[in-house]
């Protein structure tokens, strides 16, 4: 173990730093320059995190180590047209999509308003720094710390665009579909980030896209920041389907303000690592936020959720739900933090991991964590493990229901607690189809 730790601690170059010129730089503003090289620097000092650090002694992040990344510079269609998209999952679903390829906004690909919607602002984000300077300004970089997670500082340093997202006060706005599509080989490494801002009362859909063409061991670290105004009503998902040899780094930060309502979604089938970093500061007296996963794991994929929910406002709720679903030698990771400030009282908080073993070499590591310093709240979290319900499967069999079939219908049920908390029914709908057919596939291999 010390030799691995010394390989990631004398390698953190290899990861987009040492030796590259960072071509996001040109005719940027000053700020963002100077932003830029304080994450660089951040990121050189900490390094990789290893087993020693407490929020990642789960998941061992040693084998980016073996790979030189260099950040991607220029994307590259590859072959990827609008008919091609048409035949991904979700494509079907109306509404705005922004395509990107190996991070950098393909606009002959992506599908906007011809004439831009009131009160809504859809655009790449290279192009919002220079239309949307005072908004993007004020925001970005303001919610998802640099300083306790390095890969959102190598995000800081490294992207090249990514979504901006603007609602308008009392505005709705129709689903928004934000599609990342790798390209490359291996050894890449890309870096979207995006900022999405509800303003007070408006209503906000946004589901983001994550998948890989071909199975090259490429890299993506993404950083979404949200910020819910006054009333506002957010709902973020977030669909991973990467290469089965990838490794899929994510950081979501929210900032909901008062008696706002942000539910955030994530969906990991993919990539051979991954790891999904959640922060959620409730400022704003009265809100409602609402976390949501499902992990469904085969061969030896790791599927890491790590989040922190700051309850700094009286009379905020927060309900952590995640489900695992592990098959073959594939190992899950659910570690949550619910803080509750001092003179956040009337807190409602509620922490949920429940997990699936369909094979007896899976494995999870399960740590729900209270912080509690007031003294007028009610919380509660838990934890289980464990594997199908012999009597439910006699039961299914007892009325006609072939074996494989059974197992499938109960473990699709298992998926549905999650599924169903989905509001938008479209990608609800299509999200359920395609965790069916994994299960299926599932079954197969047994």
């Amino acid at each position: 173990m010390p030799n691995e730790m010394n390989a990631i601690e004398t390698k953190s170059g290899a990861v987009g730093i040492s030796g590259h010129s960072n071509p996001a730089r040109n005719m940027e503003p000053e700020w963002l320059s100077q932003t830029r090289e304080n994450a660089i620097a951040l990121f050189e000092k900490t390094g990789i995190p290893t087993l020693r650090d407490e929020d990642w002694r789960f998941t061992n992040v040693t084998p980016l180590a073996d790979f030189e990344f260099e950040p991607v510079d220029r994307s590259d269609r590859d072959g990827v047209t609008k008919a091609s998209l048409g035949n991904l999952p979700f494509a079907g679903i109306p509404g705005s999509k922004l395509v990107f390829i190996d991070a950098i906004f393909t606009p002959e690909l992506s599908c906007l308003p011809l004439a831009p919607a009131s009160g809504l602002k859809v655009m790449n984000l290279a192009a919002a720094l220079t239309t949307q300077t005072g908004l993007v300004r004020k925001h970005l970089f303001a919610h998802a710390d640099a300083g306790k997670n390095a890969f959102a500082a190598l995000n800081a340093g490294y992207f090249r665009d990514g979504a901006f997202i603007h609602v308008a006060a009392n505005s709705v706005a129709d689903p928004i579909q934000l599609i990342f599509i790798s390209t490359k080989g291996d050894g890449e490494t890309t870096h979207p980030r995006n900022l999405i801002v509800a303003e007070r009362g408006s209503r906000l859909t946004v589901f983001e896209n994550f998948m890989s063409l071909g199975k090259a061991a490429h890299l993506t670290n993404s950083v979404t920041e949200i910020v819910a105004g006054e009333s506002a009503v957010v709902e973020h998902l977030k669909f991973q389907a990467e290469s089965p040899n990838a490794f899929h780094i994510a950081t979501l930060a929210a900032h909901c303000g008062r008696a706002s309502s942000v539910t955030a979604h994530s969906f990991a089938l993919g990539a051979k690592l991954s790891r999904t970093n959640i922060y959620a500061n409730l400022a704003g007296e009265g809100m409602a936020c609402v976390l949501n996963g499902l992990y469904l794991t085969r061969g030896s994929q790791l599927a890491d959720h790590f989040m922190i929910v700051n309850h700094a406002a009286p009379r905020c709720a927060s309900h952590e739900y995640f489900n695992g679903i592990l098959s073959e030698e594939s190992k899950g990771v659910f570690h949550g933090r619910i803080h509750v400030h001092p003179g956040a009282q009337k807190t409602d908080a509620k922490q949920t991991n429940k997990n699936l073993l369909l094979s007896n070499r899976a494995t999870v590591d399960a740590k729900p964590q209270l912080e509690i310093y007031a003294d007028d709240v009610k919380c509660t979290h838990g934890a289980t493990i464990g594997q199908l319900n012999d009597e439910a499967i006699f039961y299914l069999r007892s009325r006609g229901i072939p074996l494989e079939r059974a197992r499938r219908m109960l473990v699709h049920a298992f998926a549905g607690e999650i599924i169903n908390r989905i509001r938008c029914s479209p990608m609800r709908e299509e999200l359920d189809h395609l965790v069916w057919r994994r299960l299926e596939e599932v079954e197969k291999t047994k």
